[in-house]
């Protein structure tokens, strides 16, 4: 284990500027907005980013896609919903239709009945 230095003061100051003036010299040591090799990594950022913002549009187009796609087939799905209900609807009302005329035949024969025989009692 190291054992703790015993710097003074000045030594402390001397190594907080160095350690300035090396940071410093790190960030000159940087290119600048001239430098090609900026304008370089610059463009590869901007390309990067327009293909970024290609497959985003591309991802939207299919999503809005995929979705009219569904909302077509939900609309077929509710189309022939209803036209099975229009055709069960169009059974009920026929078959309804039948059982009052099977309704109106069985009281003409019963009526038919009863008048004759009234007609033999008399």
């Amino acid at each position: 284990m190291n054992g703790f230095k015993n710097a003074g003061l000045s030594e402390r100051l001397s190594a907080a500027a160095g350690a300035k003036k090396a940071l410093l010299e790190k960030f000159k040591a940087q290119p600048g907005v001239n430098d090609p090799v900026f304008a370089e990594r610059e463009e590869a950022r901007r390309a990067v980013r327009v293909a970024r913002e290609a497959r985003e549009a591309e991802r939207n187009a299919a999503r809005a896609a995929r979705k009219a796609a569904e909302q077509e087939v939900l609309q077929a799905e509710q189309a022939e919903l209803a036209a099975r209900e229009a055709l069960a609807v169009q059974e009920l009302a026929e078959q309804a239709k039948r059982q009052v005329a099977m309704a109106a035949e069985a009281k003409a024969a019963r009526d038919a009945r009863y008048a004759a025989r009234k007609a033999r009692s008399r």
